[in-house]
């Protein structure tokens, strides 16, 4: 009898450190929510969104472009440990100019168009993030550019000089 009290105190033990790692969900854009890099209110900017759920803080950082989320990620500084990251969805966008407010997907299931010549919210060139591949290919058969993962996409599509000369598209 008291294995199995011990092997049931285990298993309820495991099962409440599971529910404790379970990621926390995304939070709908508000509009009160600013972007994390120039505190600029993220409903107001067209392009796909991105936030990224630290521990022990109880909002999630927003970012008004895919590519400044990527950028932070890139970052070697961090104020906590990530526990989740979210992107919008692009292939179920209203459009380009309204992105959607719960559309989100895990930030690693996503695939991302870089390289396109299409303007993120903030006016730099934007990463995109597709639910599918689908999606995907039907914008670079459009705007162009190439499919990476979160953990593939070059350090210089978030990282590198913005050549404020070029005329980058907003898609409609």
């Amino acid at each position: 009898m008291k294995r199995l009290i011990f092997l049931s105190l285990l298993a309820l033990i495991a099962c409440n450190e599971e529910e404790a790692k379970a990621p926390p969900p995304p939070t709908d854009i508000s509009e009160q929510a600013l972007s994390y890099f120039c505190q600029m209110n993220v409903a107001e900017h067209g392009g796909p969104k991105g936030q990224i759920h630290l521990d022990g803080h109880p909002a999630p950082l927003f970012f008004a472009q895919v590519r400044d989320l990527v950028a932070y990620l890139k970052s070697p500084e961090r104020e906590a440990d990530i526990t989740a990251i979210y992107v919008s969805d692009m292939g179920v966008a209203q459009s380009w100019a309204d992105p959607g407010k719960g559309n989100w997907i895990a930030a690693e299931d996503a695939i991302y168009v870089v390289g396109a010549d299409v303007a993120g919210g903030m006016g730099a060139p934007e990463i995109v993030p597709f639910a599918n591949t689908d999606d995907a290919a039907v914008f670079i058969a459009q705007y162009g550019g190439d499919t990476h993962r979160l953990d593939t996409i070059p350090d210089d599509a978030a990282l590198g000089a913005v050549d404020l000369n070029k005329t980058l598209e907003t898609p409609s």
